[in-house]
C-alpha cells in the first residue's frame, strides 16, 4: 500500500478515529476523576562537621567527613525508627512500613544536602510529614553518632529549608493523564481503520478492484441520492429543457471514450452489459450508455436479453408487446418491434418480448448468434443481459459478442461476487472488456475513499427531466431519464 492508501483509510474513517480518540480522552479524564488527590511537600537538610577551627584546613577536613557521611545518611532515612519518630510526633494512626513508603530521601550530586519529599491526601499533612521525616533523621543520626538523640555528633544533619505548603496535587496529572489517553485513543482509531480495510472484503476503489482482480475498471458512475430508488436514463444531447445530472452524464461520457479507445483498429462492436448479482445497476448503465453513444453520432442498438426480469422497455417508457424472443422465434420481424428511443434516431431499442421457459437456450441459439452479427454491421449492440453469477445467460451471450461490461456496486459487491463473475465468463471463453464502478459516493469522507474526484456545476436540487417509471426499482439503481415523447413505429434496421 501507498502513502495515499493511507490516508484514503484515514479519511474514509475518519469519525470512527474521532471517536475513539475523544473516548480516549474521555477515559482518561474520569480515571483521573476517580483517583485520589495526592499532595507532596519537600524539606531539606544539611551534612555538616560540628568540631574543628575557622582555618580553611580544618573546613576541608569537615567538608570530606560531611560527604563520606552524606550516602550513610540517606540510607538512614527508609529507616523504621525514623517511620516511629514521624508517627509519635505527629500522632499518626498508621504503621512504619505503610508511612515508609509516603517518603522518599534523596541527595543531590556531589553536594552534602539531603531532600526529603514526603505524600499524603492533604497539603497540611504532606508538609507536617516532611518536616517530622528531617527531625526524626536528625534524632537517628544523633543517636548512632553520640546515643543521645539530643546531643549532636562530630558529623550531624542539620534541618534546612522548612517544608513549604503545597498549592495543587501532584498526583493525578491529569493534563498528563489526558493527553495519554488522547494518543491512545488515537492509536486505536487508526488500527480500527486499517483493521477494517483489510477485513472489508467490499469493492471500493478502481486501485484495488485492479489489484485483486486484475479487471480493468473502464469506468465509475456516481451515486446521486435523490436519484435512487427508480430507473432513469438522461438527456445527451441537451434536447431536454431542464437541466440534468452533469456528473452522471459526464461518468457515461468517460466510459464511452474508454470502450471507443479499447481498441482503435477493431472496437468492440457488440458489448454485453451485466453484473454479479441484480440490482448493481446494469440495467440503468446499459441504457444511458447506448444514448451516450447515440448522441456521440454513432447507430447503436440496446437490446434487452434479460428474459427473467427485463426492464429496459420500463426505463425508456416503451409499451409491452412483442421484442427479441418473438424475432427469434420468427413471430415477428425486426422492423415490427423495434423502436425509435431518441430524438436524434441514432438509438433503436429492442425490448424481451414474450418470456420463454428457457431463456438460456434461446440466448444461446444460432439465430440470437445471427441477429447480434447482422445489427452490428451497421450499429454498436448494447446487450442488458441478467446477472452472471445466478444465471449462465451471460456467459452464453459473452461467447456471441466482443467483450462483457460488469456492473458493480461500491461498498456492496465484494471481491469474491466480482471474482466468480469473472470466472464465469471466462469458463464461457468469454471476453471481459473492464468493470464499471456504480454508485459511487460524490461527497464525504468516502468521496476520496472510493476515488470519485469528479467536479463540475452540478447542483442536486436542480429539476430533472427524467422518466420515472410506475414501477419503482430497486433502491441501488442510480440513474436519469430522458423526456418521455417516444414513438414506435417501422424503422430501417439490418434483418437477421
Amino acid at each position: 500500500m501507498e502513502l495515499r492508501d493511507y490516508l484514503r483509510i484515514l479519511r474514509a474513517h475518519w469519525l470512527g478515529i474521532v471517536l475513539l480518540t475523544l473516548l480516549g480522552a474521555a477515559v482518561a479524564f474520569g480515571y483521573s476523576a476517580l483517583q485520589p488527590r495526592v499532595y507532596t511537600a519537600s524539606a531539606s537538610g544539611i551534612v555538616q562537621a560540628t568540631g574543628g577551627g575557622t582555618d580553611v584546613g580544618s573546613s576541608l577536613v569537615g567538608n570530606q567527613l560531611a560527604q563520606s557521611k552524606v550516602s550513610s545518611y540517606v540510607d538512614i532515612g527508609g529507616w523504621r525508627s525514623v517511620a516511629e519518630h514521624a508517627i509519635d510526633e505527629l500522632g499518626l494512626d498508621t504503621t512504619p512500613q505503610a508511612l515508609v513508603s509516603h517518603v522518599s530521601v534523596s541527595n543531590p550530586l556531589d553536594t552534602v544536602i539531603i531532600n526529603v519529599s514526603a505524600d499524603a491526601d492533604s497539603p497540611e499533612a504532606a508538609r507536617d510529614l516532611a518536616e517530622a521525616w528531617i527531625d526524626g533523621m536528625v534524632a537517628e543520626i544523633n543517636n548512632l553518632e553520640t546515643g543521645d538523640s539530643d546531643t549532636a555528633g562530630a558529623v550531624t544533619l542539620v534541618a534546612g529549608q522548612a517544608a513549604a505548603l503545597p498549592s495543587a496535587p501532584s498526583s493525578p496529572n491529569v493534563r498528563l493523564n489526558i493527553a495519554l489517553g488522547t494518543l491512545i485513543g488515537l492509536a486505536l482509531g487508526i488500527g480500527y481503520a486499517v483493521i477494517r480495510h483489510v477485513l472489508d472484503r467490499r469493492v471500493r476503489h478502481p486501485r484495488d478492484i485492479e489489484r485483486e482482480t486484475g479487471a480493468a475498471v473502464v469506468g465509475t458512475i456516481p451515486l446521486e441520492k435523490q436519484l435512487t430508488g427508480t430507473r432513469r436514463v438522461f438527456a445527451f444531447d441537451g434536447s431536454s429543457p431542464e437541466s440534468t445530472s452533469t456528473a452522471i452524464t459526464e461518468a457515461m461520457r468517460e466510459l464511452r471514450t474508454n470502450l471507443q479507445f479499447m481498441d482503435v483498429d477493431d472496437p468492440p462492436r457488440i458489448i454485453v452489459v451485466s453484473s454479479p448479482l441484480p440490482g448493481d445497476g446494469k440495467s440503468t448503465t446499459a441504457a444511458n450508455l447506448a444514448l451516450g453513444l447515440a448522441a456521440a453520432g454513432q447507430q447503436t442498438v440496446l437490446i434487452d436479453a434479460d428474459l427473467r426480469r427485463p426492464v429496459v422497455g420500463s426505463i425508456f417508457g416503451l409499451p409491452e408487446g412483442a421484442g427479441l424472443t418473438d424475432v427469434l422465434a420468427a413471430r415477428a420481424t425486426l422492423d415490427d418491434v423495434i423502436h425509435r428511443a431518441d430524438a436524434s434516431g441514432n438509438l433503436l431499442v429492442l425490448t424481451a418480448g414474450r418470456i420463454p421457459p428457457n431463456p438460456s437456450e434461446v440466448l444461446g441459439s444460432q439465430r440470437m448468434r445471427d441477429l447480434l452479427s447482422s445489427l452490428a454491421r451497421t450499429a454498436t449492440v448494447i446487450v442488458d443481459s441478467p446477472p452472471a453469477i445466478p444465471v449462465t445467460d451471460a456467459a452464453v451471450l459473452s461467447t456471441a459478442a466482443h467483450g462483457v461490461l460488469l456492473v458493480v456496486s461500491a461498498g456492496r459487491t465484494t471481491y469474491e461476487m466480482l471474482q466468480k463473475a469473472l470466472e464465469n465468463i471466462a469458463r464461457a471463453n468469454g471476453r471481459v472488456l473492464g468493470v464499471v464502478l456504480n454508485k459511487v459516493p460524490r461527497r464525504g469522507g468516502e468521496a476520496g475513499y472510493y476515488g470519485y474526484q469528479y467536479r463540475g456545476d452540478y447542483d442536486s436540487t436542480a429539476p430533472t427531466a427524467a422518466h420515472r417509471t410506475g414501477e419503482a426499482a430497486p433502491a441501488d439503481e442510480a440513474a436519469g431519464s430522458t423526456p418521455r415523447a417516444r414513438r414506435r413505429g417501422k424503422v430501417t434496421a439490418p434483418s437477421p
